[in-house]
């Protein structure tokens, strides 16, 4: 039987998440052995023409080339998995979507005239079909296993949709929130970086995007009792998945964006 031919694309992002395949090293030498990796440019000169039967697709739709190319992605794809938050949510990249996109250009570039690009930063799956996401700014590489080796398995994978809370849980660490009073989107936020900030007295940043049901104004009106303003409470909100719309429509609860 013939190995799955594998692809990775970068779109508007900054590469971590394609690092976090690579930092497989080892489970990276056993992957490489079961499929084909065709197209890899973070990692390989080697550029095999499609069709592809898995593409691995990082990074967001930032400008009318993206949108182009993406398309022509999931024309030779069979399968086509997004990683990052980047690639799920737009990134932290859509906190341009709250504003006038022509007036940052003048803001920031020298020629402005030169910068070629969309009013917003979009997931891939607002253009095309996506078959599967893989949340996390960047992906764990665990998660990343696990679900390369079940589309080899031909089977669901098995990655959480439960909250950050339950990591907390399981590694034996206190909820910042409750025994500290600090700030934390552990509640509202998908698991899958082994709660990592916790474990370090540090409040959950949310850059795993919403859980599967997440009750955002519940945690909000908690955050604001205990003395948190609506703008920062709106701050909090806006990082990596700052356009995912659990978060987005929290956040413009609170600060009055349409």
């Amino acid at each position: 039987m013939a190995r799955p031919r594998i692809a990775v694309w970068k779109f508007a992002s900054c590469d971590g998440c394609q690092l976090s395949l690579l930092d497989c090293e080892d489970e990276l030498l056993a992957v490489a052995d079961a499929v084909d990796i065709a197209l890899f440019p973070e990692a390989s000169s080697r550029m095999e023409p499609g069709p592809y039967d898995i593409s691995f697709v990082e990074g967001s739709i930032t400008s009318a080339h993206d949108r182009d190319r993406i398309a022509d992605v999931r024309a030779q794809s069979r399968l086509l998995i997004t990683i990052g938050a980047c690639a799920t949510a737009g990134g932290i990249q859509a906190l341009r979507n709250l504003r006038d996109v022509e007036e940052w250009k003048r803001i920031v570039y020298a020629r402005p005239e030169w910068i070629d690009s969309l009013a917003t930063s979009t997931p891939i799956a607002a253009h095309v079909k996506v078959d599967y996401e893989l949340r996390g700014c960047p992906v764990n590489k665990q998660q990343l296993l696990e679900l390369i080796a079940a589309l080899l398995a031909g089977r669901r994978p098995n990655v959480a949709t439960h909250s950050v809370c339950e990591e907390c849980k399981a590694r034996g660490s206190a909820c910042v929130l409750v025994a500290h009073g600090t700030p934390c989107l552990g509640p509202v936020t998908q698991a899958g970086c082994g709660a990592i900030c916790p474990a370090y007295n540090r409040g959950c940043y949310g850059c795993f995007g919403p859980k599967e049901t997440p009750n955002a104004p519940a945690l909000s009106e908690h955050l604001l009792a205990a003395g948190m303003s609506p703008a920062t409470l709106t701050r909090l909100y806006r990082t990596f998945n700052a356009a995912a719309p659990a978060f987005a429509d929290e956040a413009a609860r609170h600060d009055g964006t349409p």
